[in-house]
């Protein structure tokens, strides 16, 4: 089955005989295996066409809306059940997105594309990274971001419980990552610290396959976050280099508009749903999220290479992008 919401003129009839023009937004379940938006308008249409001259058509043109409107279809628990390619959707968590509208491949197709600027932006900054030999820290800091928009990008298709640890494990991996590069130059015992964080992720990532924490989960993540915060603000205090402070900048920013987004698609979805066009609040974070983590890369080599000598400084790709460009000395 395929969910579609219609909305346009619909004919019926009043009970005193008069035809009235209503506006009205359909919701249908349709059972037809290849049904089509393009099918259903032209079955809208005939209703109207119909409807001037035979009565069965306009009364099946009421039919049709009482039922729906008096059904209040929840579109998001209708999901459940859908067949498609990846079989009934099995993840509790929602985003304000109708499943399987453009494709029976992808199940969330806004939320899915969108993920590509951020394998996009981690590629470059890979490419930076590797061919100036920065530390190869930063390489799998890159790698990461990718691995995590390229589960992301299978999660939001299939919608599959599977799938869900494939976006939400690389989460977490990613932030201990963050608290590696961020703690370690000051860290004196350097063999203790990777060592707790890589059993630390190996041992998440077990459990959240067994357990599939929910809210525990959310809570988790935001601590760890918290725990990079005093660092990353640490750094940026003691970066006197105004064009590596509007990297930060642009960190904070990036990461309010994409929360506030991520937000709004959450908690407003149902106003948002009966917008005519939905803005695809979840869609946007993934992108927002991508420059930010990109930001945040390249405002930790620039603090870094500060740290080793290498006389960075931040230059633009093209006029636009930003990234760092170092001088090591010929010793190195």
């Amino acid at each position: 089955m395929r969910i579609l919401t219609v909305e346009g003129w619909v004919v019926c009839r009043s009970d005193d005989g008069i035809r009235e023009l209503t506006r009205r937004r359909v919701e249908l379940v349709l059972s037809f295996a290849a049904v089509t938006p393009t099918a259903l308008a032209s079955l809208i249409l005939c209703c109207y066409f119909f409807s001037a001259a035979s009565s069965s058509s306009s009364s099946f043109s009421i039919i049709l809306i009482q039922t729906c409107i008096r059904m209040k279809l929840d579109l998001r628990r209708m999901a459940e059940s859908i067949s498609s390619f990846w079989g009934p959707v099995t993840s509790p968590k929602e985003c304000c997105e109708i499943n399987y509208a453009y494709s029976p491949y992808i199940a969330e197709f806004y939320n899915t594309i969108s993920n590509i600027p951020t394998i996009l932006l981690a590629l470059i900054g890979l490419i930076n990274a590797v061919r100036q030999r920065f530390e190869k820290r930063f390489s799998v800091l890159h790698l990461s971001n990718m691995t995590l928009a390229i589960g992301s990008m299978l999660y939001h298709a299939t919608l599959q419980n599977v799938t869900q640890q494939s976006d939400e494990t690389p989460m977490v991996w990613e932030v201990l990552l963050y608290m590696y590069i961020l703690y370690s130059p000051d860290w004196h015992y350097r063999s203790t610290m990777p060592i707790f964080l890589f059993v630390y992720g190996a041992v998440f990532a077990i459990s959240h396959s067994v357990f599939h924490f929910g809210v525990s989960f959310k809570v988790h993540y935001i601590i760890l976050c918290l725990l990079c915060t005093p660092r990353m603000y640490k750094y940026y205090i003691y970066t006197q280099d105004v064009s590596a402070k509007r990297l930060a900048k642009l960190f904070v920013g990036t990461l309010a508009l994409g929360s506030l987004f991520g937000v709004c698609d959450r908690v407003f979805c149902k106003e948002i749903s009966r917008w005519p066009i939905n803005p695809q609040g979840h869609a946007l974070w993934h992108v927002f999220m991508g420059f930010n983590s990109y930001f945040a890369n390249t405002f930790l080599m620039f603090c870094r290479a500060q740290q080793r000598g290498w006389s960075p400084k931040v230059v633009h790709l093209l006029g636009g992008l930003p990234y760092v460009k170092i001088e090591k000395p010929k010793s190195q």
